[in-house]
């Protein structure tokens, strides 16, 4: 897929055409969206200069790596209205940013988190007793 996504440097219609009708069959409920497929030099600064021609924009980040400060290939903007998220996605899916076919959909609300194991007593040091038959974990 990234050979792919290297090598197609024409125009844009051929996937606008093919993937646009696939990608936009759901509605908006939210002003924020999900940017995919970015290139891993995409920064910050890229992405809000490619949306911001559509709108308003509360936010562009694109996420990355904790460890290596990488991106991950994906992203959200933010909008202050749907209007304008929905004339963006619209008007920049399936197009080239830096190189690279993004895809532009609905941003899903984030899951909440599972809460974290509870801490362990600080009195046991991993040796538990057997009741019956004596001291283990030597």
């Amino acid at each position: 897929m990234a050979l792919f996504r290297r090598i197609f440097s024409g125009s844009s219609t051929i996937l606008q055409s093919q993937f646009s009708s696939i990608r936009l069959n759901s509605t908006l409920t939210s002003p924020k969206l999900f940017v995919s497929g970015l290139s891993r030099y995409t920064s910050d600064e890229n992405l809000k200069k490619a949306f911001e021609e559509f709108g308003c924009l509360t936010e562009a980040k694109v996420i990355t790596d904790r460890a290596t400060g990488r991106s991950k290939g994906f992203g959200f903007v933010s909008y202050e209205t749907i209007e304008e998220a929905e004339k963006a996605r619209e008007g920049m899916n399936a197009k080239f940013l830096d190189g690279w076919v993004i895809f532009v959909d609905p941003a899903k609300p984030s899951m909440p988190r599972a809460p974290p194991p509870p801490p362990q007593d600080p009195l046991n040091f991993g040796i538990t007793t057997n009741k019956t038959v004596g001291w283990t974990g030597r």
